[in-house]
Order: structure tokens, then C-alpha cells, then sequence
């Protein structure tokens, strides 16, 4: 099976699953597992922010810094086809009481975007009080925000009194395809997440970090989400193994994807540029001659190819630890030869 539906089937590699057998745990919900401690010190240091909480997933991670930021019935500045706003169950809403407004194109925008948006505090209006942006991003293709193009709506938020949050699930992504570090990425913001359980292979959690008043605000929403857990230094140790072990080898992700994009783009009925393959996320249109991307996602599937899609023309893969070059030229065929039917 060559699994290219997304980075977060990754396996935990036999070296992390004896990190996580033989880790020192505790009651964190007591603030007593020793791991987590650890991994939640590093990650404020990675960040640059004063402190880090240690959560289950990326969306409670997203929802409980946005939650730290505002209050019910605030609004938040978003990129078109975001994760906050797109593919979190609606919990921004349903949980947090806000509404966002989409900005940009293809998850991109400018000063003069978040300044036309901005809307100021009156009866009339939900207040902006939150701009939220996304590195890299998942829906626009794993792009990468260069950093002077990313300051520039942040300094104007910042002149607006808005707060701001980074949707950074797959920063370290960034970090490699960019050499700008995490803590670069970073600095602009109040309340920064990240995903242990994408390229970097861990079994599960997210963490967010920010100052020690966010996260004061945060430890209590993870607990009215239900994300406080007990003896989790198991998964606390195999996050922490990732940060130290699996974060330089994201290149071969970002190679492997070049290499399957360039493959892809010479198959007749596919329409791609390889040029927009920044890291390990590729998404392709298909043709109206060739077969619909249903049909496609089925037929690969059936001979072990695991590919996602969206609509009826847009295909998705994704590369990531257990996917090989082999397994991209070998994917690649196979996608061509269904379409050839």
C-alpha cells in the first residue's frame, strides 16, 4: 500500500516506540508528568513564546488559542480555505461563539486586506479583534508565506489593537523548505500551534504556545474541552523524539513530492505545476476528457495507491515518512495508467 492521503498516517518508527515504552510519566492533569514538562519547555523555546501546553490534537490546539484570544461573539480574520475556518467542525463557532471573515486568495493576503476587513467595536458589528494566519498551507497546496509578506498584515493588525494567532501545524515544514526558523515564524504572534502527529510521525498531540497569561487561559479551555489527560508522557516522549530526530528529514518529504509532481505534470489529463509544490502537499486538477476524481481515488485505491480529493476534479497527495521515491515513481504510473482508460 502507497498511503499519499495525508502526512498523519505516518507510523511511530521502532526507535519512537521504545522512547514512548520506557518514558517517565505522571498526572498532568496535576502538572506532574515529567515529559510532558519537557515538551512543553522545548516547545516554548523552539517558539520563543514564555510557556507551551501540551494537547491532544491540532483543532483543540487551533480552538484553544483562539479561545485564549477572544471572547464570544468576536470575529476573526481568516485566509480563504483555512483549517480554523474550513475543517475544524465548525468549532470556532460552536465552541469559541466566533464568526470569521475570509480574506485573500488561496489562503494569502495582505495589509490592505485585513485593513479593509477590520471592523471596529460598535452595537452594530462583531468586533476584529483576531487575525489568524496559516504555515504552511494545508488547502492552498502546502505554500509556504514568505516572511516580509506575512509581517505586513501582522504590523497592520497590531496598529488595529488585534491579536494574532499562527495555524502552525506544519511549521517545521516552513522552517525547512524556507531556513527561516520557527522562532522567526513565530515572533509575530501571541498564540503559535503546531502538530506532532504530521511529517513529524508521532502517534498524536499538538501543542500550543504563547505567553503565560494565554496559556493560563488555554490550560482552562483544554479542560472544558476535554482534552486534560493523566499518564500521557507516553505520547508527551514520542512528540519530543520527533522535535529532536524527524525534523531535518522533512526534506526528503519535500523532494519526494517534487519528484511526484514532476511526474504527475507529464500525465496526459493532469494539470499541475510543479513549480507550485513547495513542500510535501500536491494538488492536481483533472481534465473534463479523463475520469473524475471519485472514479480516480477509487481505482488507485484498488490497486493500493491511497489518494484524496475534493469535488470532482481536485486530487490531493500528500509525501511524508513512509513513502519512498519508489513508492512516488510507482504511484505516479499507476495514476497514469487509470486515466489512460
Amino acid at each position: 500500500m502507497i498511503d499519499l492521503r495525508s502526512d498523519t498516517v505516518t507510523q511511530p518508527t521502532p526507535a519512537m516506540r521504545q522512547v514512548m515504552a520506557s518514558a517517565k510519566v505522571g498526572d498532568d492533569v496535576y502538572g506532574e508528568d515529567p515529559s510532558v514538562r519537557h515538551l512543553e519547555e522545548y516547545a516554548a523555546h523552539l517558539t520563543g513564546k514564555e510557556t507551551a501546553l501540551f494537547v491532544p490534537t491540532g483543532t483543540m490546539a487551533n480552538q484553544i488559542a483562539l479561545g485564549a484570544l477572544t471572547k464570544p461573539g468576536d470575529e476573526v480574520i481568516i485566509g480563504t480555505g483555512s483549517h480554523c475556518y474550513l475543517y475544524e467542525g465548525g468549532a470556532g463557532a460552536a465552541l469559541n461563539g466566533l464568526q470569521f471573515q475570509t480574506v485573500g486568495n488561496n489562503g494569502r493576503f495582505t495589509a490592505h486586506d485585513v485593513s479593509a476587513a477590520y471592523k471596529p467595536d460598535n452595537h452594530h458589528q462583531s468586533p476584529t479583534t483576531v487575525v489568524a494566519f496559516e504555515n504552511t498551507h494545508n488547502r492552498g497546496g502546502g505554500w509556504v508565506w514568505d516572511i516580509d509578506e506575512l509581517r505586513s498584515p501582522a504590523s497592520v493588525a497590531r496598529e488595529y489593537g488585534m491579536s494574532l494567532h499562527l495555524d502552525g501545524a506544519r511549521i517545521f515544514n516552513a522552517e525547512v523548505a524556507s531556513g527561516v526558523t520557527v522562532k522567526t515564524w513565530s515572533e509575530p504572534f501571541d498564540t503559535v500551534t503546531f502538530c506532532l502527529s504530521k511529517g513529524l510521525g508521532a502517534p498524536a498531540g499538538s501543542v500550543v504556545c504563547g505567553s503565560k497569561a494565554h496559556i493560563h487561559r488555554a490550560h482552562r479551555l483544554r479542560k472544558m474541552f476535554g482534552g486534560a489527560m493523566r499518564q500521557v508522557g507516553i505520547l508527551a516522549a514520542a512528540g519530543m523524539y520527533a522535535l529532536q530526530h524527524h525534523v531535518e528529514r522533512l526534506a526528503d518529504d519535500h523532494a519526494n513530492a517534487q519528484l511526484l509532481a514532476q511526474m504527475l505534470a507529464k500525465t496526459p489529463g493532469i494539470v499541475l505545476d510543479p513549480a507550485t509544490v513547495e513542500t510535501n502537499i500536491i494538488w492536481f486538477q483533472l481534465a473534463p476528457n479523463v475520469p473524475d476524481a471519485p472514479t480516480l481515488v477509487a481505482a488507485a485505491r484498488d490497486r493500493g495507491v491511497f489518494l484524496s480529493s475534493s469535488g470532482k476534479r481536485a486530487v490531493r497527495a500528500v509525501t511524508h515518512f513512509d513513502i519512498t521515491r519508489d513508492d512516488c515513481v510507482i504511484a505516479a504510473g499507476i495514476v497514469g495508467e487509470i486515466l489512460a482508460q
